[in-house]
């Protein structure tokens, strides 16, 4: 079993604050820190203070880079040790636990990979814990665990449901803690993603930010007030209920024109076999289609538009910054982008802002990933809007 390490809980919110600003902005300037929390330089002092003894953040050397020029003498400024805690992150597919070891600052610094001969949950938790022990031997300072998987969790602690599983009310966080002696956390990986995305990635430092995801399954998250907006259908897979084309394609479940018949790889998959007979992968759908194969550019050409007509729906209605377009299904886009483009076109008024449409193939370590910034946010900075 691996050994529980100390954290910096419980931080004071003043504290957290402090430590959230430097850690997604960072390297700032004690007087840019105290300008964006509204701060007096003595509370500033006395918040700094116990991170700066605890090892969370450190003074930089004079002359270091700032994201911002200023008149003057320069402050030293502070920034998070990056390497001072590792955290573990796990994404579970149906047969597969990817898992990556990142920084502070949600570097990958390893990664390593496990099949899955099960979906018995001890069985699940096993692999999770060979997976630890595994890292922890060349990581033995590690801070914690996040867990993303399809479905839906409680107190980011429960697995409500989780249909690839075949899972209900499963105690997953309580059960790895058990076995690695690590505290864990369990969310939803699409809101993993979301979170990782908006603190460290695409949507890092925006205050509208949405997220759109293709692969086996479709994802939605949207940032508001540069907060993650947590709903009650979180998990639910709305996909099935966003109809795109009510005389679209069907799914091998019957739906007919849903986003996911259109857009997900497995209905992508199912269309070109039942009309031809043969069974491709979606990497072979799309070069078929780049080669004008008719059948697979016209499946390919029905979900790039489907796509455009989701995006513009998103941006038409959330009115984001910028929609970040992930998942290992978004090859879509380099094959069909004009098609993409002109759906998008067709769904917004003639006069409105080009919709900035940012595309990222992400593989299942990045879903990973965000479960390791679950880990961050929750474990160690205590951040109640996580």
């Amino acid at each position: 079993m691996t050994a529980r390490v100390g954290s910096w809980l419980p931080l004071s919110p003043g504290e957290r604050a402090v430590a959230i600003e430097v850690l997604t902005h960072g390297p700032l300037s004690r007087t840019d820190i105290a300008r964006r929390l509204d701060l007096s330089a003595g509370s500033l002092t006395r918040l700094t203070k116990p991170l700066i003894e605890s090892g969370l953040l450190v003074e930089v050397a004079e002359g270091a880079a700032l994201p911002e020029a200023r008149q003057g003498r320069p402050s030293q400024p502070l920034d998070i040790v990056a390497d001072s805690r590792t955290f573990l992150g796990f994404k579970i597919t149906e047969d597969m636990v990817y898992g990556v070891v990142t920084t502070l600052r949600s570097d990958i610094v390893a990664r390593h990979d496990l099949p899955l001969a099960s979906h018995d949950p001890s069985e699940v938790v096993d692999v999770l814990g060979e997976l630890t022990d595994e890292f922890a031997r060349t990581f033995p300072g590690l801070a914690g665990i996040g867990i993303g998987l399809g479905g839906r969790a409680q107190d980011r602690s429960v697995v409500d449901e989780s249909a690839f599983l075949g899972w209900h009310d499963v105690p997953l966080a309580r059960l790895v803690e058990e076995r690695t002696g690590l505290p864990a956390v369990v969310e939803n990986d699409v809101n993993a993603l979301v979170e990782a995305e908006s603190w460290f990635g695409a949507g890092r430092g925006l205050d509208r930010f949405a997220v759109l995801t293709i692969g086996a399954g479709l994802g939605y998250g949207l940032v508001s007030g540069g907060k993650r907006v947590a709903t009650a259908e979180d998990g639910l897979g709305v996909g099935r209920h966003w109809i795109v084309d009510p005389n679209g394609p069907l799914t091998p479940e019957g739906a007919r024109g849903s986003a996911v018949s259109l857009l997900t790889i497995p209905s992508i998959r199912y269309q070109v076999r039942a009309a031809t007979g043969r069974d491709v992968s979606y990497d072979e759908i799309l070069a078929l289609a780049a080669e004008g194969e008719p059948m697979a550019a016209r499946v390919v050409d029905e979900a790039a538009r489907a796509l455009g007509t989701l995006v513009a729906q998103i941006a038409n209605f959330a009115i984001p910054q910028k929609i970040l377009l992930a998942g290992e299904g978004v090859g879509l886009v380099d094959v069909a982008a004009p098609a993409v483009e002109e759906a998008i076109l067709a769904n917004r008024h003639p006069r409105a802002e080009p919709v900035n449409l940012e595309t990222k193939v992400s593989d299942f370590h990045d879903w990973a990933r965000g479960a390791a910034v679950l880990a961050i946010q929750v474990l160690v900075l205590g951040s109640a809007a996580a």
